[in-house]
């Protein structure tokens, strides 16, 4: 009787020791330029232009990383970082960023680097994450490619506010329509030779006419919002200086009911909302009236990414339970068993413009 309790207990002993380990929650490895893969990239990206008031729309380049999670009760997490370039598109423009050029490296890019996580639910996807930066091209890289390429200038020197608001009273000096103020300064280079300033700004339309103005404190902006983007050159001379100013003025753009939350849209579990962008600055005359705006560094060349809007800390994994990026459980891809190491696919993925 005791040699068979001794072998029982031997038996349940190596059973313990043969079982597989318990198997967290797993996720599934995609290639970075699956096609799934892209069409959530795209997703993350058009959440990005919708968020944009300043700066300039946003386009794919390249995914980093990609990982799929199971999410209760169902549908699935994208979890992936992307890498996105400057175009020259303003964030204003409402022309597609299919057809908006990618700013080049001569012209001293701007490259933006993302977290998202997308929810893919019913053949729908859906942001539940987004936190960006974005940073120019180091002064060195240009000067590489382009030694006599004009760098990207403070958007508050004292050279670069006279050449916009120069620019903008000579545009409003030769219109026949409406009186337009300034919203904001986009970007700026101080060129050396010749000696010139060259600002990129947006402005929008008020219910005054240029031409009759003679207060601009007194002039509103029109209850259909209409804007413009304009680019300048301010070219200094011996006892003067020459402004030369285009402007592309976009169609009008009418005051839609303010969205309500969507109540039947999927959020996880210690998600929150990404709050809407803030409305355009209200301006008098030629200085920006403060308006709900993310406080922006004074000195600063360009409109980081990082202040178009705040994501959450966490999105729920197939367990109900929050993750955080860095874990690194268990990967499951289809045909491999789970314990078995997986074989990565191949990421980063391909660069579709240029890397910085």
């Amino acid at each position: 009787m005791k040699s068979l309790v001794l072998v029982f207990c031997l038996a349940q002993l190596w059973g313990c020791h043969s079982a597989p380990p318990a198997i967290g929650p797993a996720y599934r490895e995609l290639n970075c330029d699956d096609p799934e893969t892209e069409q959530a990239a795209l997703v993350a990206v058009d959440y990005i232009n919708k968020h944009l008031s300043r700066g300039y729309k946003h386009t794919l380049n390249q995914i980093d990383k990609v990982k799929v999670w199971p999410r209760r009760p169902m549908g699935e997490v994208f979890e992936m970082e992307i890498d996105t370039l400057e175009t020259t598109c303003h964030a204003l423009d409402p022309t597609p960023v299919v057809n908006c050029s990618v700013r080049q490296l001569t012209q001293h890019a701007v490259e933006g680097d993302c977290d998202f996580r997308v929810l893919k639910q019913d053949g729908q996807f859906h942001v539940l994450f987004a936190k960006c930066d974005s940073s120019p091209d180091s002064a060195e890289d240009v000067l590489k490619v382009c030694p006599d390429c004009p760098l990207l200038a403070p958007l508050n020197s004292t050279k670069v506010v006279h050449a916009a608001e120069a620019a903008l009273r000579t545009f409003n000096a030769h219109s026949n329509g409406s009186y337009f103020q300034l919203v904001d300064v986009s970007r700026a280079q101080l060129v050396p030779l010749p000696v010139s300033t060259y600002v990129e700004f947006a402005v929008a339309a008020t219910d005054c006419v240029a031409k009759e103005v003679t207060d601009p404190a007194k002039c509103n902006l029109l209850a259909e919002q209409q804007y413009g983007f304009c680019k300048a050159t301010l070219t200094e001379k011996v006892g003067g200086e020459d402004v030369a100013v285009t402007c592309a003025v976009f169609q009008t753009q009418p005051v839609l009911p303010q969205p309500q939350p969507d109540t039947n849209a999927p959020t996880p579990v210690g998600a929150s909302v990404v709050p809407a962008p803030p409305p355009a600055p209200m301006v008098v005359g030629p200085l920006v009236v403060a308006a709900p705006q993310p406080v922006l560094p004074v000195h600063r060349a360009h409109y980081d990414l990082r202040h178009t809007f705040t994501g959450a800390a966490s999105v729920e994994s197939a367990s109900g339970e929050a993750f955080q990026v860095g874990k690194a459980p268990k990967v499951v891809q289809p045909g491999v068993v789970a314990a078995v190491s997986p074989v990565a696919p191949p990421c980063p993925g391909r660069i579709r413009h240029f890397k910085i």
